[in-house]
């Protein structure tokens, strides 16, 4: 895959040749640091797993050289670090059966850049060469300033796309910060539950971040069973694990609508439906 930058790597774990391994792809996941996609996207990626006709990709857009590091990896330089991640993601992309997994290689500083052309540019290569129906990335009430910068280039570069070869379907998935507080109506509730020896090997790959100290594996495994039983306070759970995303897909599909309007209309709904169920009692 032809990247701005020197450091991307592009890799197919079944060896397909580039320009059917990207035509073949169904499923996208975009995420900033290597394991975001294991985390946010495991929706798409169970959706394509041991399918014929459903293939999911993942570009994954940092480095990797800002990572946590402590006991085996403390004194890991950050080009050292940078190639344990590298490798690490693409473990997680043969378990996982990927289509392909993109490593474009870039800093993070330059990602929290809003005018990142580069990156908008590169992504917008592959969803050309993909035209995926569904992309997931992250959400715009994330905590974490990478993942809004990797979700601003997402939504640019498909807005660089003509409408009629944008995807279907965008979600803004949750990580730095859940979107329980979403109201339920506006939730897109994504069903992760079944292949749970397959979801734990996934996140197991990332050793370097769980032995680093962020016990990443448990946390996401706790937060999918957590948002599948505390969604509905008056009924059975009618998922085991779940994971919670915004739907992006207005925002990819009409260039005039703000993103900061959509998100603040969001957060009035939360602020309204907590004011009016405190108001019976005071």
């Amino acid at each position: 895959m032809k990247s701005t930058r020197e450091t991307s790597r592009w890799m197919s774990p079944d060896g397909e040749s580039f320009e059917p391994a990207m035509a073949r792809t169904t499923h996208v996941g975009i995420g900033a640091h290597q394991d975001d996609l294991e985390f946010m996207a495991l929706h798409g990626i169970l959706a394509c797993y041991q399918q014929s006709d459903a293939w999911f990709g993942g570009v994954t857009v940092t480095d990797g050289s800002g990572s946590s590091r402590c006991g085996a990896y403390a004194d890991c330089s950050d080009k050292e670090m940078m190639r344990i991640r590298l490798q690490e993601q693409e473990n997680a992309a043969r378990i996982g059966q990927y289509s392909f997994i993109s490593q474009l290689g870039y800093p993070s500083a330059e990602v929290k850049n809003s005018g990142a052309v580069e990156l908008v540019e590169d992504l917008a290569r592959i969803l050309r060469a993909t035209r995926p129906e569904v992309v997931y990335t992250h959400n715009p009430a994330d905590k974490h300033e990478t993942h809004i910068g990797v979700m601003v280039a997402v939504l640019k570069a498909i807005r660089a796309l003509p409408l009629e070869v944008r995807p279907k379907r965008v979600l803004g998935c949750e990580v730095w910060r859940d979107l329980d507080w979403m109201p339920d109506s506006a939730k897109v509730v994504l069903d992760v539950g079944g292949h749970e020896n397959l979801a734990a090997a996934l996140n197991g790959v990332f050793d370097s971040q769980i032995a680093g100290g962020k016990r990443y594996d448990l946390a996401v495994m706790g937060r999918r069973r957590a948002n599948a039983t505390f969604f509905d306070s008056h009924s059975t759970d009618q998922l085991d694990q779940a994971w919670f995303a915004m739907d992006l897909t207005p925002l990819a599909q009409q260039d005039d609508l703000d993103v900061r309007e959509y998100v603040l209309e969001l957060l009035h709904a939360f602020s309204e439906d907590v004011d009016v169920k405190l108001s019976g009692y005071f």
